[in-house]
């Protein structure tokens, strides 16, 4: 029997929220931490973490070819200068993934795309575009894992909760979801406070190291791994690999 890759979405119903960052530095500690081979995927249409890989694109509207199988996304998978890590780029052509999703017939197809694909890779993480759509639905019932990060604001807040109350009872979903505290300014009472209100969930700080990313093109581990920043992300990744039974190499 072939193997077949943990699922990890990292999926936010806003924007704004540091989602991108957080699936990027995901993606760098599983494949730093774990070994084997780890697959970033970016569904996106602003394709900002395929950017902070390096990866530009050939100009050419290609990502959205891959739900109509008219590409393989093996032909459009690119290594990073991350070890053990590839990157499945996004460009604007996603911004009709709902439309193509909603056509009679596809409403498994990301599924199905990441069994076929799993195949290659141990685990796969998925940058996912903000929003109740078609394509969290799709995301919401393929993965084995959806992280959210959260800010600690009411307003943040109740954007999870509106997810949680969508996902459980609407279809059933039994997939464990991992809130997570992001862009967090521990001297700011507000962000001391929900802390306080939840003090299992992991805690990614605000800092401007991890701004930095774009502009160096790179994930926290390439440059800062040993800042507080880069310890909160290698943390996580050993937070989410307890959950889903993920062994240490060696």
């Amino acid at each position: 029997m072939s193997k077949q890759a943990h699922v990890i979405a990292v999926y936010s119903l806003k924007g704004g929220v540091g989602k991108t960052s957080l699936a990027v530095n995901l993606a760098a500690e599983a494949a730093l931490q774990a070994g084997g081979r780890t697959l970033l995927w970016d569904l996106d249409g602003q394709a900002a973490a395929s950017f902070i890989l390096g990866h530009d694109g050939p100009g050419k509207r290609t990502a959205e070819q891959v739900f109509d199988r008219d590409v393989a996304p093996a032909k459009l998978v690119t290594p990073t200068a991350i070890e053990g890590l590839d990157l499945l780029p996004a460009d604007t052509s996603l911004r009709g993934l709902d439309a193509l999703f909603l056509d009679a017939g596809k409403k498994k197809r990301l599924a199905r795309l990441l069994a076929d694909i799993g195949a290659d890779y141990d685990r796969i993480i998925l940058d996912c575009p903000p929003g109740l759509t078609e394509t969290s639905e799709q995301m919401m019932r393929a993965a084995d894992l959806i992280v959210v990060p959260v800010i600690p604001s009411p307003l943040s807040r109740r954007a999870l909760d509106e997810v949680i109350a969508h996902l459980r009872p609407a279809k059933k979903n039994s997939t464990p979801l991992m809130p997570v505290y992001a862009m967090v300014d521990a001297r700011r009472a507000l962000h001391r406070d929900a802390l306080a209100a939840e003090t299992a969930w992991p805690v990614l700080p605000m800092a401007s190291i991890v701004e930095q990313m774009a502009a160096r093109r790179r994930p926290l581990a390439a440059y800062a791994r040993r800042s507080k920043a880069g310890q909160a992300y290698a943390a996580l990744w050993l937070r989410v690999a307890a959950l889903l039974g993920v062994r240490k190499p060696g």
